[in-house]
């Protein structure tokens, strides 16, 4: 059975407690575009947001659960420590530098990182981001920037760059990622602890930005607890559907335990975790978020898939109302 490269990246889904100041942060500072309000298909009483480019590219999107009673993370290993976020230059990086001042955001310096210029910072629940510039990047194509956004196209963000994994052994993960996901090992650059081996670049597809995961090993820090401000999972693109059924039918032939085919509406998943426990999804690149809403109103009602329509007046009653009109 020959399986296609993964394409990269697909989206990222975190946890947030706060719906409302988690709208307000991701598209009144970073200028994202909410495309769809949805809920959490395997919890309907809270919200799942997704930001993206103009129309929720693959690759382009960053996605929230609303969880109100989450609690403190309480940082470690077996997670995803770090999303990148792409902008298309380093000129771009001080126009977020001095942006970030002004709306009083944490962050630290502009610095190179794995080879690159990048900036981070952390959104309003310590949620861990990262700025990366595009600038002389080859590989996979970013997304297009909404043109209703308060930040300049010639500086916005136009999707997810590369996501950093920290786990205590970085050997089982990394088996995983190429004899399992075909992703290859391509370099390596010094972390920024002393002490410390150093973070290992993986690449899948066309490779750049958009289709990295660095590892990173610490056997100096406890199991990450999650809670606000943590990462859930990441998912990988897949081509489509048929191609996504010959992912289910590899992992059953390597007796890799997984959720199976699962139906998303916007999307077709597949679900398993990594050896340290990292769950990895991997996503079909269609249908899209225009089913059931039109480019123009994207994300401004609740969007619920018809298999979910008949449940929306017990739905509505139980989460609270969040107005994304614009």
């Amino acid at each position: 059975m020959e399986l296609k490269s993964l394409k990269g990246q697909h989206h990222v889904s975190a946890i947030t407690a706060k719906a409302e100041h988690n709208y307000q942060f991701y598209t009144n500072i970073l200028g994202m575009r909410l495309v769809k309000k949805t809920v959490n298909q395997d919890d309907t009483s809270v919200y799942h947001l997704f930001y993206a480019d103009e129309r929720g590219n693959p690759g382009t999107d960053l996605t929230f659960f609303e969880l109100p009673y989450a609690g403190q993370t309480y940082r470690g290993t077996n997670s995803i420590s770090l999303t990148s976020l792409r902008v298309p230059s380093n000129e771009a990086l001080q126009y977020w530098k001095k942006r970030f001042e002004e709306k009083e955001v944490h962050h630290e310096q502009i610095r190179d990182y794995s080879g690159r210029k990048t900036l981070y910072f952390e959104d309003f629940e310590g949620q861990r981001l990262q700025l990366v510039s595009d600038e002389g990047s080859e590989g996979v194509a970013g997304g297009i920037p909404w043109g209703e956004s308060p930040v300049p196209k010639e500086y916005a963000i136009i999707g997810l760059g590369p996501v950093q994994l920290t786990v205590p052994s970085s050997e089982p993960t990394a088996q995983i990622l190429t004899e399992v996901l075909g992703f290859r090992e391509t370099r390596a650059y010094r972390s920024l602890t002393e002490g410390l081996n150093d973070i290992r670049v993986f690449e899948t597809g066309e490779g750049g930005t958009g289709a990295e995961v660095h590892l990173e090993e610490r056997s100096d820090l406890p199991r990450e607890r999650p809670g606000r401000g943590s990462v859930h999972h990441v998912a990988f693109r897949v081509e489509d559907e048929n191609e996504l059924k010959k992912w289910v039918e590899r992992l059953k032939q390597l007796r890799l335990p997984s959720s199976g085919f699962v139906e998303r509406y916007y999307f077709r998943s597949l679900y398993f975790r990594e050896p340290n426990g990292i769950l990895f999804e991997l996503a079909t690149d269609g249908p899209g978020f225009e089913g059931d809403e039109s480019f123009e109103s994207l994300g401004e009602t609740l969007a619920l898939p018809p298999y979910l329509e008949d449940q929306r007046s017990q739905i509505e009653a139980m989460i609270k109302p969040l107005n994304t009109k614009r």
